[in-house]
């Protein structure tokens, strides 16, 4: 990154400089207490730590507290932490994101910052973008915590109820934000407050931060449940799998489609002469032709997803792996799953669902740490009000970046990269090849093979071997064919990890050395110069040597989505090549792709931001219903005559242990935009009951569960018809535009007003089966009144909006429907 767009970074949130000049001032003045760390035995650390104040960032403590650090990572790990490691540490106890290079030990760092927050009091969870890396990094670590008497765990998608309560009543707690989320999900179905596993949050350390906070953040958890969903209808797919080219268009960056007239006519026929426009079927018939459309023409296998095991996987696009739990919305999982010719799967009814970035947003402290903090330092700023800091590198950076070499073609660019790689094979040097999907990494594989080059090749179909095949992709003589982000949080060693096992590690390293380490290869620029920036990181770890160049075409998307030409540029070169006027082409195409996605991001933030809102209310309504007697509180103010019946009182002393003048509860949100309130108040009603015979009076404790739980049905019950509404409005509001309303303003109009009727309807069906309800010793029959709790539920992911465009393409899309 050159040093204008530094400066830029810097001024939109990064704090490198001045905060280096304090970090390294107090690292200095820890190596005079490094005498002393080191004087202390193992069961002296914890006490010593604990006498510690390290709140005061340029406190004397906070430098006894380096030493022991570097000290306590020296004897439990083998690791004695890195100055620059420890000014990592230094910003996140600042709560700062850090940006430290691929090999720097953010591990350590991050364990680091951990242990100062246990210190000062805090419970901090480290959320990884995975399962394999949050396990790792807890197993690797914990000697560290042990020696401070800081307990640690981790969560998995098999760690057990029992085995998540466990990890989180530890100081530090690793999980995956995938599992961090869906246990606060899980949180919203308990009826007893025991059952609660997820804690109030505290402290977020968050590592590879770009991956988390960015491009996951707007991607929705969801907990649902059992139930038949609407199965779109295979004469449906039949009829469109039978489109032709001239039946559709497709808009310029591939995100909309949408009949021509010819195509309309078309699927008429097909589906018996219906009118696809009117009344009958415009809600309907059209909805799905345009969910088969987006399926068959759009939905592209081994780019957007794999076929395995029988089942539709999505594939991560920002690190070209099998995205687990996660699913299309809105018929389109199934649609795709018709046109494998592979059995169904049901949505289901969405329970409860929370977006990353609303999840991190809980958390009353963040911080973050990863290898390309600058370029996503906007971000940042603007969503999470987080501020970057760079961390020099402990050993200067040689890796040579060379200039990008752009070709006319793809099939030019394809035999390019093929006559690259051949060469560098030769000399025996290890080439790490990047590539944007699964399709493309086969395709370069079986070039490479005909050209004599044997590759291992890395995508989504066999990433459960990522982490050994990345191991060994510094090795002499291999060559490594990788989708997207190459096995992040895995170092690559030049030599390869089975060297260093064999004890020959030494002699392969030195030879890789000399032939310029590991060199990069990327075969074409993504949306972001980011994600770019983390495929080069792969190479030039801890002061190897290392090469990065990226292939790119003016074919590739990012170009043909971003960029528009009166006449397509031509190259005057033989083998296509278009020199520095390519270059300049694909920088300005990406400058549009990263302008694109943060409105995208802010766009869809805008939509979400009410309904989080509206969550908070719920959950903290939820909260107080589970631990307190409120229910059994307002619904004896309610119906003395019910509660006299069911407790064996008179009717007079029921109704006066309700207090008349208690305030009524009100939950309430505010539009983000406008500011305007829409009040909701739970208010007190006289109800009138049936003549009921005397029975076995109830216990009060038993009382208090059986209104709760008769709370929580129909507070639970209220919020999902709540978001189903929700996705009903958001599937169509952007039709408000052709009416010259605001999209935005109008669906924060109509969920507010939804909002507004929610919690008078859930305490009144709350009192109504108060009263109609069977209540015993025993507790209360929901099932005997028909109310079912989801016994089946599941969790995943939904890679929302995945073909929505900004305002104006949803618009092309919507005109082009009704022409």
């Amino acid at each position: 990154m050159g040093k204008l767009s530094n400066r830029m970074w810097r001024a939109l949130g990064a704090q490198s400089s001045r905060n280096q000049s304090k970090s390294i001032t107090l690292i200095k003045e820890s190596t005079e207490h490094d005498s002393w760390a080191a004087g202390l035995a193992d069961s002296e650390f914890a006490a010593a730590a604990e006498k510690l104040d390290i709140t005061d960032p340029a406190g004397t403590d906070r430098a006894k507290f380096l030493a022991l650090a570097r000290e306590a990572g020296e004897r439990t790990l083998d690791m004695r932490p890195f100055d620059v490691q420890l000014q990592g540490a230094l910003r996140l106890l600042e709560a700062d994101v850090v940006e430290m290079a691929t090999g720097e030990g953010k591990t350590l760092a991050g364990a680091i910052a951990a242990i100062g927050y246990v210190l000062q009091g805090h419970r901090v969870h480290v959320i990884s973008v995975n399962d394999y890396l949050a396990t790792r990094d807890a197993n690797q670590m914990k000697p560290l915590f042990t020696l401070f008497d800081i307990t640690t765990g981790f969560v998995s998608e098999a760690s057990t109820r029992a085995e998540r309560k466990a990890a989180y009543d530890a100081d530090i707690t690793y999980g995956s934000v995938n599992e961090v989320g869906f246990d606060v999900l899980r949180d919203q179905l308990v009826t007893h407050a025991d059952e609660l596993v997820s804690p109030r949050p505290d402290v977020a350390i968050i590592d590879e931060a770009d991956s988390v906070l960015v491009d996951e953040a707007l991607v929705p958890l969801i907990l649902a449940g059992a139930t038949t969903g609407e199965v779109p209808d295979k004469p449906i797919h039949d009829a469109v799998g039978k489109l032709k080219r001239n039946h559709y268009e497709i808009d310029t960056d591939g995100r909309n489609v949408f009949l021509t007239d010819e195509g309309a006519e078309f699927i008429e026929a097909e589906l018996g002469g219906i009118n696809l426009y009117d009344e009958e079927h415009v809600g309907t018939t059209l909805v799905h032709v345009n969910i088969a459309m987006h399926a068959h023409i759009l939905t592209e296998r081994d780019v957007h997803y794999i076929v395995r095991d029988g089942g539709v996987h999505l594939i991560n696009a920002s690190r070209g792996r099998v995205a687990q739990l996660q699913r299309w919305p809105d018929g389109l999982q199934a649609a795709v799953e018709l046109k494998e010719g592979l059995a169904q799967t049901d949505s289901g009814e969405v329970i409860d669902t929370m977006t990353v970035q609303a999840l991190i947003g809980r958390y009353p402290t963040v911080c973050g740490m990863t290898g390309t903090a600058l370029a996503a330092g906007e971000q940042f700023r603007q969503f999470y009000e987080l501020a970057v800091s760079q961390i020099p590198q402990n050993t200067d950076n040689v890796r040579v970046d060379e200039a990008d070499r752009v070709y006319d073609s793809k099939a030019n660019k394809a035999e390019a990269v093929v006559a690259f790689v051949k060469e560098i094979h030769e000399t025996g040097q290890p080439v790490l090849i990047g590539t944007h999907d699964v399709a493309e990494s086969e395709e370069l594989e079986y070039l490479l093979d005909r050209a004599g080059v044997k590759a291992v090749v890395l995508n989504a179909k066999n990433d459960a071997e990522e982490a050994s095949i990345i191991a060994e992709a510094g090795a002499l003589d291999a060559v490594t064919v990788s989708t997207q982000m190459a096995g992040r949080g895995t170092d690559i060693k030049l030599g390869g990890s089975r060297g260093e096992k064999d004890g020959k590690s030494t002699g392969a390293r030195d030879q890789i050395v000399e032939l310029g380490g590991l060199c990069v290869v990327g075969t074409g620029r993504h949306d972001t110069e980011r994600l770019d920036n983390q495929l080069r990181g792969r190479a030039g770890r801890q002061g190897d040597p290392g090469r990065s160049v990226f292939f790119s075409s003016l074919e590739d998307p990012v170009v043909t989505r971003n960029l528009s030409f009166k006449r397509d540029p031509e190259s005057e070169s033989e083998d296509g090549s278009m020199g520095a006027k390519g270059i300049e082409l694909i920088e300005q195409a990406q400058r549009v792709a990263e302008g694109i996605m943060l409105e995208l991001h802010a766009n869809t933030w805008r939509y979400n931001k009410l309904v989080n809102q509206q969550r908070d209310i719920v959950v903290k309504r939820r909260m107080e219903v589970l631990t307190t007697e409120i229910a059994l509180d307002e619904l004896r103010k309610s119906d003395s005559e019910r509660y006299a019946e069911l407790t064996g009182t008179s009717i007079e002393k029921a109704a006066g242990a309700a207090d008349a003048d208690a305030p009524n509860d009100a939950m309430s949100a505010t539009d983000p935009d406008s500011g305007d309130a829409a009040e909701v108040t739970i208010t007190k009603a006289a109800v009138a009951t049936e003549d009921r015979a005397p029975a076995e009076p109830v216990p009060h404790d038993v009382l208090v569960q059986a209104a709760r739980e008769i709370a929580l049905y129909h507070l639970d019950r209220a919020w999902a018809d709540h978001l189903a509404f929700v996705a009903d409005v958001r599937a169509s509001i952007h039709l408000r535009s052709i009416g010259r309303q605001s999209p935005l303003d109008e669906f924060h109009k109509l969920i507010l007003d939804e909002f507004g009727r929610l919690p008078g309807e859930a305490v009144e069906n709350a009192r109504k089966t108060f009263r109609e309800a069977t209540i015993t010793a025993d507790g209360v029959d929901l099932e005997g009144a028909d109310l079912r709790r989801t016994t089946t539920t599941w969790t995943y992911m939904v890679h929302d909006n995945p073909f929505a465009g900004g305002g104006a393409k949803t618009l092309q899309g919507i005109i082009g429907i009704f022409r």
